[in-house]
């Protein structure tokens, strides 16, 4: 194999997991923060962050490929996955599936670092991870599969700090399955079209024309349960604001899909992340000077 040859299967590899798209990875990242940071009580054991955060980024890659080699016959026919590596034949399946494999057993190792209770919990998320892509062939919501999925680095995080998982935890793992069903819904409406052509299920298909909505609704449910969480968890100012801030974010999001133009809901999907990361620096505030 020449230099060049290995630079543009190596470029490939990249497109694949998705690392040239880091939304995917912030996502994931953020609901696993707020737990380490409740647990840790805003000063979490940094050896543990280290793990999460490189476990997030090699799940989330293990999870894009695991999700093209599920969708490798149906990606060509859909306008903005058809120049996906599988799709292309850039990558063979053979490679794709050496290379999930790989990158879950490198998240696994990590884990094994941590408590019994927490390894016991990384194969249902590995598990969640391999099935996801599989819901979208039979469930009618695979984006509240997909918040499950996205979510569990939240029990694992309690677990991992404090050795068990409160109540708190899952209230947090519902806030991320209402948060991911609005920014999945968003997203796939982008795709609405030719996901019904090729009989693939999304909320989008779902909802039809009540679908900002149920985007809407979907956000409002998730900011009421993280208002209970401060309430229960007696936070201040500084929380609240992260709060209001999101919220703010969530208008503006609105008024992008509101339209239903996909280049517009694309982008509310990607400001997602803002979103994450201001409840997430009003907790980290919160916890500091609580």
């Amino acid at each position: 194999m020449t230099k060049q040859m290995l630079i543009q299967k190596l470029n490939a590899y990249e497109r694949l997991m998705r690392l040239d798209k880091p939304i995917g990875i912030l996502l994931l990242l953020w609901p696993t923060l707020w737990a380490l940071l409740i647990a840790g009580r805003g000063y979490p054991n940094l050896t543990v962050v280290l793990i999460f955060v490189t476990g997030t980024v090699l799940m989330r890659s293990a999870g894009c490929v695991m999700n093209d080699i599920a969708d490798r016959n149906y990606d060509g026919l859909v306008e903005r996955t058809q120049m996906r590596p599988l799709a292309t034949q850039e990558v063979s399946v053979k490679e794709a599936i050496y290379l999930a494999l790989g990158l879950s057993l490198l998240a696994f190792v990590l884990v094994c670092f941590l408590n019994l209770k927490t390894i016991l919990l990384s194969i249902a998320a590995l598990f969640l991870a391999a099935t996801y892509p599989l819901t979208k062939r039979f469930l009618a919501i695979p984006q509240a599969y997909l918040g499950i999925a996205f979510g569990f680095g939240i029990p694992m995080a309690f677990a991992a700090i404090n050795d068990y998982i409160p109540p708190l935890a899952w209230w947090l793992l519902l806030a991320n399955v209402c948060w991911a069903m609005a920014y999945d819904t968003a997203y796939a409406m982008v795709d609405r079209d030719d996901d019904a052509k090729i009989g693939i299920q999304s909320s989008a298909l779902l909802f039809g024309r009540y679908d900002v909505f149920a985007i809407m609704l979907c956000f409002v449910a998730m900011l009421a349960i993280l208002v209970y969480v401060g309430w229960f968890m007696q936070f201040g100012e500084f929380y609240f604001s992260g709060l209001l801030l999101a919220g703010l974010l969530i208008i503006q999001q609105y008024q992008l899909i509101k339209k239903r133009l996909k280049t517009d809901c694309f982008k509310a999907f990607l400001r997602n992340s803002w979103i994450g990361a201001a409840i997430t620096l009003g907790l980290f505030l919160e916890l500091i000077f609580q």
